[in-house]
Formats: structure tokens, sequence, C-alpha cells
């Protein structure tokens, strides 16, 4: 079972979060993409996941994993009851999630130190690297 220290504890590691209460409910957020949210009463943790794979996530494990309301459908968004996972899992979801949000660049660099365009990675100048324009898991880049 994780908690919300868990949960908070391994957003505001990642480069350019920021946590905020909203409508009584702690949010964790990128500019103004929230990529995480708690329930009030802090037993589930709504998520960013991509739509197209969101229904073989609930139906693998329907006990830990579900959809979200009706109204929230449209977005890349899934949910997942806390005490069902794991410190692992919420890593990866955490982490997942906020790939999804931050600019391709900010994950490599954070994710990986070495990669070409990091700081001190060599290769090619930022911008040029295949997929710059993506910004989300999932996305296809910008081709001109």
């Amino acid at each position: 079972m994780v908690t919300v220290e868990d949960v908070r504890r391994l957003a505001l590691a990642l480069p350019r979060t920021e946590e905020h209460l909203i409508r009584d409910r702690v949010k964790f957020r990128i500019g103004r993409i929230v990529y995480l949210a708690l329930s009030r009463d802090e037993e589930e943790l709504g998520f960013a996941f991509p739509r197209e794979e969101r229904a073989d996530l609930v139906a693998a494990e329907p006990g830990k994993f579900s959809l979200p309301g009706a109204g929230d459908l449209r977005h890349n968004w899934a949910h997942a009851r806390m005490a069902a996972l794991e410190e692992g899992e919420l890593a990866e979801l955490v982490t997942e999630a906020w790939r999804m949000c931050v600019p391709a660049r900010v994950a490599r660099e954070h994710l990986e130190p070495g990669s070409p365009g990091a700081p001190g990675g060599g290769g090619a100048p930022r911008g040029a690297q295949a997929g710059a324009g993506s910004t989300a898991r999932g996305q296809a880049p910008t081709t001109s």
C-alpha cells in the first residue's frame, strides 16, 4: 500500500512539478497540465494515461485500476486504488504520467542523463534530434 507522502515524494522529485490544492484535492501539475490528482479521501489516485491503453489496463487488473467518470473519458486519464498499489508500481505510474506532460527533451534529460541533447551528452544540438517536436508519449513527432 502506498501513501500520499509516497506520491508527493515521487512527484516533487520530477522537474517542473508543482503541488496545488484545488477544491480540497491535492494535484500535481506542470504549468496548467494536471498529471496526478488524489481523491478528497486520498484513497484513489487519478493519473495521466494514454486513452488507447487504459481499457487494457483496467481489464488486466480491475481491482486496482478503473476508468475515470463519464465527464473525463475524453481525457488521457485513469484511476488507481492507493491501497492496491505497490511502491514500484506507483513510481512507474507517476513517472509515466509526468513524461506524458513534459517536453520530450526534459523527460529525456531527466531519465537518461547521458542521452544526446542532454547537458554533457554530446550528439545533435537541441532541436535537431529526431522527434524533437514530440511532447507526449505516444504522440508522433511533428514533421515539416
